[in-house]
């Protein structure tokens, strides 16, 4: 496929960083926010069959803190990425872009415009002459049968398109392992902007369920993005693997790209 057009300068596309795998997302006139965690420090989270979480952190975003939204991206339903008090505050009429498991949960929660997607399906917002293409990429959040106990899990492909051509294209991994096959999102949609790795290495069950350093640096190898933007990687206790192992382990391997630390509550560009 075609590499990205040359922006425009209605295109830009900016990431603020709320903590854990919260963002704030501007991408041209659109607004997402991904995967609202807003508990405190030292509260807990409930991840099903008898696992909990701390929080260590306290989130840089509350829901009163919010602009209008245009979507919520959803990649899976575990109370780190959407907990109780999302539950509680979200306008119950915005869109939650996600799996077919997370939005039949929501739905019986009264979210109302749940779109679920099932792997490789695309959905459009579109406004003021843009598109915002978003394309369900898989994920599996844990190894081999580990996977199966865990909630099901979606990447994200948001692409940002003006009069059919695509301006920006950006990865966003959800709370997966690394799988070579992985390589379908360069395959499928083309070269991309920015990758957005969930890292930390959480430990569940006995295994290792997201990607730690080791991991991330495949991903960015196999991937070979501009621009990474490492999340999901201190805020909780079952965290493993901090951000210095994968900074370390993409050094050591000259891994192509530049790495962004992005502080809670910055706001960064998400251009090269």
């Amino acid at each position: 496929m075609a590499a990205p057009t040359p922006p425009s300068p209605a295109d830009d596309v900016t990431l603020t960083f709320g903590g854990n795998a919260t963002t704030l997302l501007r991408l041209g006139p659109f607004t997402l926010l991904t995967d609202p965690n807003f508990l405190h420090r030292g509260q807990r989270a409930y991840l099903g069959k008898g696992l909990w979480t701390k929080r260590l952190t306290e989130p840089a975003l509350q829901p009163t803190q919010l602009p209008a939204l245009d979507s919520i991206l959803l990649s899976h339903l575990h109370a780190d990425h959407w907990d109780r008090i999302a539950t509680r505050t979200l306008d119950r009429g915005t869109p939650v872009i996600t799996t077919q498991a997370a939005a039949r949960a929501l739905g019986r929660r009264g979210f109302r415009e749940t779109v679920d997607l099932t792997p490789w399906q695309r959905h459009e917002l579109t406004r003021d002459g843009a598109t915002l293409r978003i394309t369900s990429v898989p994920g599996a959040h844990g190894p081999g049968p580990v996977a199966k106990l865990l909630p099901p899990v979606m990447g994200s492909v948001l692409e940002l398109l003006r009069d059919g051509e695509v301006g920006w294209r950006g990865y966003i991994s959800g709370d997966t392992v690394f799988r070579p096959e992985l390589g379908e999102v360069l395959e499928r949609c083309g070269p991309l902007d920015v990758v957005i790795p969930h890292l930390g290495g959480t430990r569940a069950l006995g295994f290792t369920v997201t990607m730690d350093g080791r991991q991330g640096a495949d991903l960015v190898e196999l991937l070979k993005p501009p621009v990474t933007v490492p999340v999901h990687y201190d805020d909780y206790d079952r965290f493993a693997s901090p951000l210095g192992d994968f900074v370390r382990e993409v050094a050591a391997r000259r891994a192509p790209g530049e790495i962004r630390a992005v502080l809670r509550g910055e706001t960064i560009s998400l251009r090269a």
